[in-house]
């Protein structure tokens, strides 16, 4: 008989406290046996002419038993703390076992009374281990079956597996602490296991990383190469898109189109006022937003190609078909409050003059920077440009 069919042997310590309370034995000793446990027990195994001492002794110490069940009522406790009678005999053999063997698994109180404090009636020796709780009607079924999970093995909170080591601790990303990376989490699980506050937590991480990209802004007045520190501020942006376009992805594989797209909308609108000046600003240079100019369009090709590589093609047209919101100084530029996705792509003259300062001769770095930046990205650069000639279009 293998280990799986072969039923767990389990003994049962008890005091002949009254004879209604050994008749509770054995209606409890019969139940288990009906639950598929071998329970051995003095009533049913213990012969005449058996030596009492060893037979409790063998039950307690031996390896075969798997579990043994202290069933405590005043009685037992009163003759287990006084080392009276048979329970106080086996409680001799159980202290030892108790303490000095390793596996604390074998042995587990069964509290049948509390005294008029309701306070459980258990052995000192038990000491603060935990307890099945029997005395009462109301949970009886229910902590029957926690009882029949721990004779069994098999409890009903595992610890589940160990995953993988979160991408956003990868070598590319390290050196970048970012504060995204929480509610990042938060989202991804709620998407994946399709909780009902996904959404929520969705706009509770664009929101968060809107209020990052703050970190990004470049000094005005600085004696440093321009052109250098925008593409620095891109390369430092990096993470947060990857993180952003998973999202995205996640996010293009729903089934809610409207909902979706409408929260998608409302971020990529929120990044609009970082390629605007800010009103406390005075003194300014033409090229002073280019990082953000940069890195608000990226985001926006990145959303319309997560959508494309999903064929969600009347989501993608959505985030072009639904005018954007314009701060103020915008709202003076264009003379509208509202204009379409052509808001997007603005002109970089930094990286103009980077490549005539390099001497790079290339017919766009924008593009060139697009096309770097897309490897591993998860979208295919084919979708990227899909996303980038409706512009055009």
């Amino acid at each position: 008989m293998s280990s799986e069919t072969t039923p767990p042997k389990l003994f049962i310590s008890y005091s002949w406290t009254t004879p209604d309370h050994e008749a509770w034995v054995i209606r409890f000793a019969t139940e288990l046996r009906e639950s598929g446990i071998d329970v051995i027990l003095d009533k049913w195994d213990l012969k005449e002419g058996h030596d009492g001492y060893a037979f409790m002794e063998k039950m307690v110490a031996d390896p075969k038993i798997n579990k043994v069940l202290l069933v405590c009522d005043k009685g037992y406790v009163d003759k287990a703390d006084g080392r009276s009678g048979g329970v106080g005999t086996e409680t001799q053999i159980i202290t030892p076992e108790i303490y000095n063997k390793q596996a604390q698994d074998k042995f587990v109180a069964v509290v049948t009374e509390r005294d008029e404090n309701g306070r459980p009636y258990i052995p000192v020796f038990y000491g603060s281990r935990i307890f099945i709780d029997l005395s009462d009607l109301g949970t009886y079924s229910e902590n029957f079956d926690q009882l029949l999970r721990w004779v069994f093995d098999q409890p009903l909170h595992r610890k589940p597996p160990i995953g993988k080591k979160p991408t956003f601790l990868s070598e590319e990303d390290r050196g970048v602490e970012l504060a995204t990376s929480s509610p990042f989490r938060r989202a991804v699980d709620a998407i994946q296991n399709g909780r009902d506050h996904a959404t929520l937590l969705v706009v509770e991480y664009f929101e968060k990383l809107t209020e990052e990209l703050e970190k990004l802004r470049i000094e005005q007045d600085t004696e440093d190469i321009f052109d250098d520190l925008v593409v620095r501020s891109i390369e430092l942006f990096l993470p947060y898109r990857n993180e952003a376009i998973k999202i995205l992805l996640l996010l293009s594989r729903g089934k809610n189109a409207d909902e979706i797209i409408q929260i998608v909308h409302r971020f990529l609108e929120s990044l609009i006022p970082y390629m605007d000046r800010p009103k406390n600003v005075t003194r300014w240079r033409e090229d002073g937003l280019d990082n953000f100019k940069f890195i608000v369009h990226e985001l926006y090709l990145y959303a319309v190609a997560c959508f494309i590589k999903n064929e969600k093609f009347d989501s993608a047209a959505g985030l072009m078909s639904n005018d954007y919101y314009l701060s103020d100084s915008f709202t003076d530029y264009y003379g509208s409050a509202m204009i379409t996705f052509s808001v997007f792509r603005q002109n970089l003259l930094s990286l103009q003059e980077r490549n005539n300062r390099l001497e790079l001769n290339r017919l766009s770095l924008h593009a060139d920077l697009l096309l770097q930046r897309s490897e591993k990205s998860g979208i295919e650069f084919r979708d990227l440009m899909q996303a980038e000639t409706w512009f055009c279009s």
